[in-house]
């Protein structure tokens, strides 16, 4: 089977990248551009730990193939921070919002496409809005408290 080229701009960079019909936007992003921010949890859905933005908009990154990304942008974990930590990256770390770590990369990307949509959502909308990540470390709360805080420092800037 042929290898197919396709164009992304991933993480604001301009990538090319060979992959094979059936390999996924995740065996892509870590097999084949190094990108091994994103975590594999269960390559069906269901867990949230692929969790990408893809044209802005979240998706599992496991449920993608990586030949639909032609000319998509792509943002992983990888793009997340700068310089520095990202509010979110660093709430998530003051509230001790992480354990193992491979749920956090998705849900620190759930939480970005969340907050870029609704910057001032109630818990509610934030356990549903994460509804699609799962963790088998924290319980939770922390996570929550984690995104209600960096709402919060966003709704009120000092």
């Amino acid at each position: 089977m042929a290898k197919l080229h396709v164009t992304s701009r991933i993480n604001g960079e301009a990538r090319e990248f060979l992959c094979e019909p059936n390999q996924t936007v995740l065996e892509v992003l870590r097999d084949e551009l190094g990108l091994t921010g994103t975590k594999e949890g269960c390559a069906t859905g269901d867990c949230g730990a692929c969790s990408v933005l893809v044209d802005g908009r979240l998706i599992c990154s496991c449920l993608m193939l990586g030949a639909e990304i032609q000319d998509k942008s792509i943002e992983t974990i990888e793009g997340v921070a700068g310089e520095e930590l990202h509010p979110i990256q660093q709430k998530f770390l003051e509230h001790a919002a992480l354990q193992c770590g491979i749920c956090t990369p998705g849900f620190i990307i759930a939480t970005k496409a969340l907050l870029e949509k609704n910057p001032n959502p109630d818990e509610t909308t934030i356990r549903y809005w994460l509804a699609g990540n799962l963790c088998r470390c924290t319980g939770y709360d922390k996570i929550i408290r984690a995104v209600q805080d960096v709402a919060a420092d966003l709704s009120h800037p000092a």
